[in-house]
């Protein structure tokens, strides 16, 4: 696979090559979204300019509000340049999502899928993915997203039913968005190589033309292999990524077109830890243990497209639509390990799974501007659907002993591929959404109104005959309610209200009412905050507050039954710095400060304690430094820092605070009038062993060991 995907990569060079240089002195006019007046409303062909030190966005984009600056936007967001993700070496959204102290992950490293915590809410946990792509869900890749073919990468914190439409899985915390590349406007050829300890290696590919009398046609492909012995015991890995993002930028006229091709295979892939219930925690093992066997494997392979268009009837009212999906498909043979005694004893079963994802969303709106007197008005009316199917099927083995510290050799297992993958669930969202900014005084002050009506139609179906066994069909309204005010022009003080949106749970088998599914859960997020813009540094600090119901099991007379009662509150305050603190250093920082609580609960014991994963502090302090004796190098550092936190309700199995210390360098120079860059990067630097987060379902994750990353960039 890997020689067929170089040649491959080779031939796309050569291909491109030469057409494209007829026409590389004509460099199209790039689309540039200023305020909210006039094509404003244009989203297509824009790019956010990077913040001062290049590491930073200064905007993002905010689902049906479009584009908007950081400085105009009533939430707290962040948004990570293309330079910041090859300074880091990160190959998948995870590795991006340790520069933010607002986001942890909760799967091991050498796991096989991303999820994470955003404001001490789960997103990703599940089989349906909640990572945004160009704005819209149920595109991006369903269970890890790679960043060949990403320009940035951006974090909205808090709930955003109302910008992005219900998230696959009912996420809350807040939303990634995948800001796709497109065609530079002067054309680019970057092959990049890259080695991770123990021996691991591959290739990037990233080409760049524009084609036309105005150069309006862009095309930018990209291509990986990668793949090797990790650094963690058997571990193997081998992953291809193919992505081609085709765009128009006529002078109404915008459209694009993406497709994203990926395949990964694991062998030992490293598994979260599932802890028996009332044992007390044993310590973090050795982080390079594994006790999966080299005879358990993963294979996944996602496909993914998106078409866009946008087109403007006049300068103030633009059309758009959009047409996508993806498909995930995967067999692995594993088991998902049990911690059973607080000695590191565990427990494996092995177990042969076949999942088959399937996404298909569409959305169609308008966006116009108009003006009321002194007050300037941008409106936005959206209508979108989304429908995600899971199959699954599986044959169990038997289980096997094995220990956290002393890892023995299980005897291989031959494990049956399922026959049948049956239908498990499909939901099915309807949504339509209107908003309206308001603005005065030179957008000096700024009103957002906005509400999307949601409807939710989902089913559970029988692994046995394919019957329905249980559904939901019920309808929510989401409102939001954004301020920005700018006393000073580098100044913004801002409020949110706004209401996130889950498809209700369904009641367990031990209740009364088991199989029904309750009403679409409404979680509430208040926020306040301010952001200084310094010109080269920019402040922002944020306090918000957010509630999420769940289902509890109630006792009625001799009954159980499964009720909605349960809520769990997070509060906090984020802080960040980011920008060029001189002309030779650089910093990217932040810290958040949360108290989570279960407010209600129909359990003494459980009522007023810590939510599953949620630490009171979280800290990430990163800078860079041009150093003076060697021009062109560059040294970084960064620290991340999370509290202790709990993985079960009762507040018995408590994960220690760990604290991980990054460096790294790199060195920009020109071999043969060419430029070069060379990047080194260590992660954890002193090895330190730590149980680094917990999902939302009680899963233990192992921090990575000592990584090695090194790279070499050159332009062609």
């Amino acid at each position: 696979m890997g020689f067929k995907a170089g040649v491959a990569l080779g031939a796309i060079v050569a291909a491109l090559g030469t057409g494209a240089q007829a026409e590389e002195n004509t460099v199209l006019k790039p689309i540039v979204v200023e305020g909210q007046a006039g094509k404003a409303n244009a989203t297509i062909g824009t790019q956010n300019a990077p913040y001062a030190g290049g590491m930073v966005t200064r905007g993002a984009r905010l689902g049906s509000l479009g584009n908007r600056s950081f400085m105009d936007t009533p939430f707290n967001t962040s948004g990570y340049t293309a330079k910041t993700i090859e300074d880091k070496g990160a190959s998948t959204v995870g590795d991006v999502m340790e520069e933010d102290a607002s986001v942890r992950n909760t799967h091991p490293a050498g796991g096989i899928v991303d999820s994470f915590y955003i404001r001490g809410f789960p997103i990703g946990d599940g089989n349906f993915g909640e990572v945004a792509y160009d704005g819209v869900f149920g595109v991006a890749p369903n269970y890890r997203v790679f960043t060949d073919y990403a320009e940035s990468v951006e974090v909205l914190k808090g709930p955003t039913s109302f910008l992005y439409g219900i998230s696959p899985n009912g996420g809350v915390g807040g939303t990634i968005n995948i800001v796709p590349k497109r065609a530079l406007d002067q054309d680019l050829t970057r092959v990049t190589t890259t080695y991770e300890s123990d021996l691991q290696g591959g290739t990037h590919v990233d080409i760049s033309r524009r084609y036309g009398s105005e150069r309006q046609f862009g095309v930018r492909l990209n291509g990986s292999v990668q793949g090797g012995n990790g650094n963690i015991d058997d571990l193997t890995h081998l992953s291809s990524v193919g992505a081609v993002a085709l765009d128009y930028q006529g002078e109404n006229l915008r459209a694009t077109l993406d497709v994203i091709n990926q395949y990964e295979h694991y062998d030992a892939p490293q598994r979260p830890f599932f802890p028996t219930a009332g044992i007390a925690l044993p310590r973090a093992p050795d982080n390079r243990l594994n006790v999966q066997e080299p005879w358990e494997w993963s294979r996944t392979r996602e496909f993914s497209t998106l078409g866009r268009v946008e087109y403007d009837l006049s300068d103030n009212l633009t059309v758009f639509g959009a047409a996508g999906g993806g498909q995930s498909n995967v067999e692995r043979l594993f088991g998902t390990p049990t911690i059973t005694s607080s000695s590191g004893n565990v427990s494996i079963l092995p177990q042969h799974y076949v999942f088959d994802v399937e996404r298909r969303t569409a959305e169609i709106g308008a966006r116009g501007t108009f003006d009321t007197g002194i007050i300037e008005h941008s409106v936005t009316l959206q209508a979108n659907v989304m429908r995600q199917t899971l199959s699954r099927g599986f044959n169990s083995g038997t289980t096997q002993r094995t220990n956290l510290y002393n890892p023995v050799d299980r005897i291989e297992q031959f494990v049956a591929k399922p026959s049948n993958v049956p239908k498990a669930t499909e939901s099915k969202f309807y949504g339509l959404s209107l908003s309206d900014t308001m603005s005065m005084w030179d957008e000096r002050a700024q009103l957002t109104l906005g509400a999307r009506f949601q409807h939710i139609d989902s089913e559970n179906y029988s692994a046995t005959n394919g019957s329905v066994t249980s559904s939901s069909d019920a309808s929510a309204t989401t409102p939001m309610v954004g301020v920005v005010v700018k006393p000073w022009e580098n100044v913004s003080l801002y409020a949110n209200y706004a209401e996130g949106l889950s498809i209700g749970e369904t009641a367990p088998t031990n209740a009364i009412n088991a199989g029904e599914t309750l009403s679409p859960y409404k979680s509430k997020q208040y926020e306040v905050g301010t952001k200084v813009d310094l010109g080269q540094v920019a402040l922002t600090a944020s306090l918000f507050q957010i509630e999420k119901p769940f289902g509890v099991l109630e006792t009625r007379g001799s009954n159980l039954v499964f009720v909605r009662g349960g809520e769990q509150r997070n509060r906090g305050l984020e802080l960040s710095a980011f920008g060029e603190l001189t002309d030779t250093v650089r910093l990217l920082t932040g810290i958040t400060f949360m108290q989570g609580e279960l407010t209600k609960t129909n359990n003494a014991s459980t009522q007023g304690n810590d939510p599953i994963g949620v630490p009171k502090v979280l800290v990430n302090m990163g800078a860079e430094w041009d150093t003076p004796f060697l021009a062109g190098l560059t040294l970084t550092g960064n620290v991340i820092h999370t509290g202790k936190q709990y993985a079960d309700t009762a507040n018995i199995q408590k994960l220690p605070a760990w604290t991980r210390l990054d460096l790294g360098a790199r060195y920009k120079t020109t071999i043969k009038e060419r430029p070069v860059t060379f990047r080194a990067e260590v992660e954890n630097v002193f090895n330190k062993n730590y149980w680094s987060g917990v999902a939302s379902f009680g899963t233990l994750s192992q921090g990575a060991p000592l990584t090695v990353k090194l790279s070499m960039s050159t332009d062609f």
